[in-house]
């Protein structure tokens, strides 16, 4: 199992950076364990953060009895609206901000990592993005994995008046330009989309060179950005494990083609676990906890790195209607019941 700063520093080559100066005494060397290819899959939990049952006891509680069952992570999303003349899922209803849960429940543990699945890059500029994930990061104590994404719904780039056209370039730039303010000192970026004049950006990431940079998207397009541009991929909630091993394959292709270690690229699956009394007619990650077992076990075979069960794509509990009470009740029992060493 390799730490992240070996792990980030071994595969970035001139793109690593030492400490130097003042940040001696701030940089912490980073031994938390993240899974590479090859190795038995880790389990994260997502967090409260959409409907009823997202409240800050919630987050707490769930926080800490997922470190206490053995959860090597812990995970957030993004949504800011709900189109109100063209719905989408109800879990999508009432969502807390990624980044303030994720930090908040960085300070009320201690090992687990904390990831974002996923802030969408559309919706901030790299300076801005930079200086938020780093303070996460400082909050953690370096135990904070960056998730980023391109963003699908119109109405969300109205709201922040950014257009969704060549969203892939925008995304490319935006990486290299987060990554140059993490690294770079000073740093001056000048590019089609984003700019950033001469300047000192401090402090630095805990983690060095940066947090691990994790994409999410399905398409081969994305699949092959993030094998040059990104330590990991975040697949989306309803990729199906039988699709698995083709896109770990194209990672890796593309992964060595760019002169990468493709045993490096971590695959996180999102688990919409949504747990009922019944398997009949059921699809993949829903039914009664023995069926989800095996589906989550599919993944495990399938090639992921990491599996996050994640209850709140589940209509009953990351929803503004849903009993809390039952929610929370529901949450400890798939808590226990999906624990790593269940």
């Amino acid at each position: 199992m390799r730490s992240v700063r070996r792990q980030l520093t071994s595969d970035r080559g001139t793109e690593s950076a030492t400490a130097t100066g003042d940040e001696r005494s701030t940089a912490v060397e980073c031994t938390h364990d993240t899974q590479t290819y090859g190795e038995p899959m880790q389990r994260g939990f997502g967090l409260p953060i959409s409907g009823s049952w997202a409240t800050p006891p919630s987050i707490v509680e769930i926080a800490q009895a997922a470190e206490r069952h053995g959860y090597a992570s812990l995970w957030t999303f993004q949504r800011l609206l709900f189109p109100a003349d063209d719905p989408i899922p109800m879990p999508y209803r009432s969502v807390h901000d990624p980044i303030v849960v994720a930090a908040y429940a960085a300070a009320v543990t201690q090992t687990a990592r904390l990831g974002i699945a996923i802030a969408n890059m559309p919706y901030y500029s790299p300076i801005l993005l930079a200086k938020m994930y780093t303070s996460l990061d400082a909050v953690s104590g370096g135990r904070f994995d960056a998730g980023l994404g391109l963003g699908w719904n119109a109405d969300e780039f109205a709201a922040v008046g950014t257009p969704m056209d060549r969203r892939g370039a925008r995304a490319e730039e935006f990486i290299r330009c987060l990554r140059a303010i993490w690294t770079d000192d000073p740093v001056e970026f000048h590019g089609e989309f984003y700019d950033v004049p001469r300047s000192y950006v401090d402090p630095k990431p805990v983690q060095r060179p940066h947090p691990p940079l994790l994409l999410g998207g399905g398409a081969e397009s994305a699949l092959r950005r993030i094998a040059r541009l990104a330590d990991g991929w975040i697949a989306s909630s309803r990729f199906p494990a039988e699709q698995v091993p083709a896109a770990v394959e194209t990672l890796r292709s593309e992964a060595t083609a760019a002169g990468r270690d493709p045993d490096a690229i971590r695959i996180v699956i999102r688990g919409s676990v949504k747990v009922r009394d019944t398997d009949e007619g059921a699809p993949p990650l829903t039914g009664t906890i023995e069926k989800i077992r095996r589906d989550i076990d599919a993944y495990a075979e399938a090639g992921a790195s990491e599996f996050f069960v994640d209850l709140n794509f589940d209509d009953q509990i990351g929803n503004p209607d849903a009993d809390p009470a039952q929610s929370m009740r529901r949450a400890h029992e798939a808590l226990e019941a999906f624990a790593p060493n269940a």
